[in-house]
């Protein structure tokens, strides 16, 4: 698992979902603990089918904090 400082949470700008690897997607068969960085480059949010360039960083590198 991986350090609680690279767990940061992404945020899509289409619809507001916000992937969190202490939880994973469910509906997208990732399991917890996976970093945003680590999904597969085809998955989609669960919410809205925006891919990953429609996410953006909460905290950490790239983030707007």
């Amino acid at each position: 698992m991986a350090l609680p400082e690279q767990m940061w949470q992404c945020q899509t700008v289409n619809c507001g979902y916000t992937y969190d690897p202490d939880r994973g997607d469910r509906k997208g068969k990732v399991p917890k603990g996976i970093m945003f960085e680590g999904l597969p480059d085809d998955w989609k949010c669960p919410v809205c089918g925006g891919g990953k360039k429609c996410f953006r960083s909460l905290a950490g590198p790239g983030s707007a904090q």
